[in-house]
């Protein structure tokens, strides 16, 4: 078999990895083939077990193609803002942002894979622990600046937002209506901050 280079090594994972996102997003995990997966990408079967064992594997690739894209995402934003409820409303609707830009993806993650039996433990669990860790430290910080109240709990706090947004957002992931970004973002940020945020003395 031939020897390629490894930028054309690295453009046929690109390629099969986009291909299995756009397959796993329209019918599912269980429901999508490698098959499926390989007409998408334009090659063979077997060239995919080249580069992947099995179709866990590629979707463990693809939601870690994801998680690395929204997590760096999320961190650029909860870096920016003047103040903490900037911050975390610039957080917060990033998040809810996801849900639009991702929607497929999203299901996906929340209707098969987190539900799954091997999720615990599992890197993608790891992945999700990665990005909610962002919010959690955005609160943790703005304790320590004395922007949050003292006895506010971080883990408590970001439960509470994403339990919310994932509720909110159930719906719209599922083809029902709408999610208006802008507006949701901005009365879940208003609801969190009344209830922990300490105001500028003015």
């Amino acid at each position: 078999m031939p020897v390629i280079s490894a930028k054309r090594m690295q453009d046929r994972i690109d390629a099969i990895v986009e291909a299995a996102t756009a397959v796993f997003g329209a019918k599912g995990y269980e429901a999508a083939s490698i098959a499926e997966i390989a007409r998408a990408a334009e090659i063979s079967d077997g060239l995919i077990y080249r580069y992947f064992s099995n179709k866990r594997d590629l979707l463990y690739r693809v939601l870690e193609a994801f998680y690395e894209r929204v997590v760096a995402a999320l961190e650029k934003e909860a870096a920016n803002g003047a103040t903490f409820e900037d911050r975390l409303h610039a957080l917060i609707r990033r998040h809810l942002g996801n849900f639009v830009a991702d929607r497929e993806l999203c299901r996906l993650f929340l209707s098969e894979v987190r539900v799954a039996s091997d999720y615990k433990g599992s890197a993608i669990q790891n992945l999700n622990r990665r990005y909610v860790s962002v919010l959690t430290a955005l609160i943790e910080a703005g304790i320590g600046q004395g922007e949050v109240k003292a006895d506010a709990s971080p883990r408590l706090v970001r439960n509470v937002i994403f339990g919310a947004i994932e509720h909110i957002a159930w719906p719209y992931v599922n083809g029902d209506g709408k999610l208006d970004v802008d507006e949701t973002a901005k009365a879940v940020t208003a609801l969190i901050y009344g209830g922990i945020g300490i105001p500028a003395k003015t």
